[in-house]
């Protein structure tokens, strides 16, 4: 069952007990007897949105087996002191906005008991002066909220993206945490390159390791990504991964990044720039340098930025026999190949960059909310962020300096999956 199906049988479910008929009831769940008689009542006192409301639970007892039972609500999540509708709040203020969890408890404590900062909000409102109707939410709950949540995730991940068609061109990407206790370690994520699709990602020491890469793939496959159909990776050019696909995916191409190669060569470009401007009078220098930059680097993005195999073999040989740019032509040609490797027809659609954007949102999760202590922890909230992502629609409207490739939609709905009204919280069973 993949995360589509697993959504819509968990909507299903809620649907079909809040359906329940006094009726449905009389049946013990146990045995599926109906010789079963009221039990008594209890009382429970959870928040909603307007606050905390007095619920009758009403108990049973069924004559055949001796066992008793409770009608159970839709709106209600078992042994908390929240309804369903604060708990799917919490996870998706938290996931959505960006915010730290002490912050997301504090918003929703004022909002839920017209406290604290709702008095900001409202000037001529009177705070409430009975301390039991207080709201008492706090960020280890709304932490142990996220956490079921990512063991969920964790649980169904065996098939959880099988049938989602892929473009066979992946980016792969890595992001550092510091743990408690001054450990760190490096979360890896695969993404399609044409979709935008994230494959469950995963916790490991380091990225130089072959050991991780592997791992990362191998789960991949869990979820149903199909190795064998793939033809292209994109990443920074780690060496880890470079050794894994050499030595288990040979059939895959491995293409550099190309914002990582600028990178690399930024100080040999100095260099040469320092060189060609050295002896030069002061008046000078500020001058010359710019001019040997700006030709040096309109040589070397005519490479990078070849149309064709042809034309960066032409666009090299410029930059050979420039007075300064030798040393940048030998960096280069050593890459070339990798660099390029997206003009080939077999991988067509590979990306030229590695999927940084994808942490983009996920450093707030990190530097603002320092509660992810043990990699287990810190994994789980990986699984809920990829599946959050794979859910949710990129922004619609256009932006002067910002463009999104999929406007208004979800990485699942560009590769063919109908979501309808399917959320990722849906997915995750909150």
């Amino acid at each position: 069952m993949n995360i589509i199906d697993q959504a819509k049988d968990f909507v299903e479910s809620l649907h079909k007990l809040a359906r329940r008929s006094v009726w449905d009831w009389r049946r013990c769940p146990h045995c599926g007897q109906s010789l079963t008689c009221k039990y008594g009542v209890y009382v429970r006192r959870p928040w909603f949105f307007e606050g905390r409301r007095e619920v009758r639970v009403q108990r049973h007892r069924c004559h055949t087996c001796g066992r008793t039972y409770a009608e159970r609500s839709a709106l209600l999540v078992g042994g908390s002191w929240y309804a369903r509708e604060v708990h799917r709040l919490a996870i998706d203020q938290w996931q959505h906005t960006g915010t730290s969890l002490r912050r997301t408890a504090e918003w929703i404590r004022s909002w839920l008991g017209r406290q604290e900062r709702y008095l900001f909000w409202r000037v001529l409102e009177v705070g409430r002066r009975d301390q039991t109707a207080q709201c008492y939410l706090t960020a280890s709950t709304v932490h142990r909220w996220l956490d079921k949540a990512g063991v969920e995730a964790e649980r169904t991940m065996a098939g959880q993206m099988s049938g989602v068609a892929i473009s066979r061109q992946l980016g792969t990407d890595g992001l550092w945490a510091r743990l408690r206790g001054g450990v760190q370690r490096v979360a890896l994520a695969v993404v399609d390159c044409v979709s935008g699709v994230v494959w469950p990602a995963v916790v490991v020491e380091g990225e130089e390791k072959e050991e991780g890469w592997a791992q990362l793939f191998q789960r991949a496959q869990e979820a149903g990504l199909n190795l064998s159909a793939l033809r292209g990776v994109t990443s920074d050019g780690s060496h880890g991964l470079q050794a894994y696909l050499r030595g288990s995916m040979g059939w895959v191409n491995h293409q550099r990044c190309v914002w990582h190669l600028w990178r690399s060569m930024a100080e040999t470009l100095k260099a040469q720039v320092r060189a060609a401007t050295e002896g030069l009078a002061e008046a000078m220098v500020a001058s010359a340098s710019q001019q040997v930059r700006r030709e040096l680097v309109s040589l070397m993005r005519a490479v990078l930025n070849a149309g064709s195999y042809e034309e960066a073999e032409v666009a090299l040989a410029k930059l050979k026999v420039h007075p300064w740019g030798e040393k940048l032509a030998r960096a280069l040609s050593a890459n070339l190949d990798a660099a390029l490797m997206h003009l080939q027809r077999y991988n067509r659609g590979l990306a030229r960059v590695a999927p940084e954007y994808l942490w983009r949102d996920f450093r707030l999760r990190l530097s603002r909310g320092r509660n992810h202590g043990s990699s287990q922890r810190l994994q789980r909230a990986l699984l809920v962020w990829a599946i959050y992502r794979n859910f949710t629609p990129a922004q619609g409207r256009f932006e002067r300096k910002r463009h999104y490739r999929r406007p208004g939609q979800s990485p699942l709905t560009q590769a063919g999956v109908l979501l309808g009204d399917l959320s990722y919280l849906d997915a995750l069973r909150v």
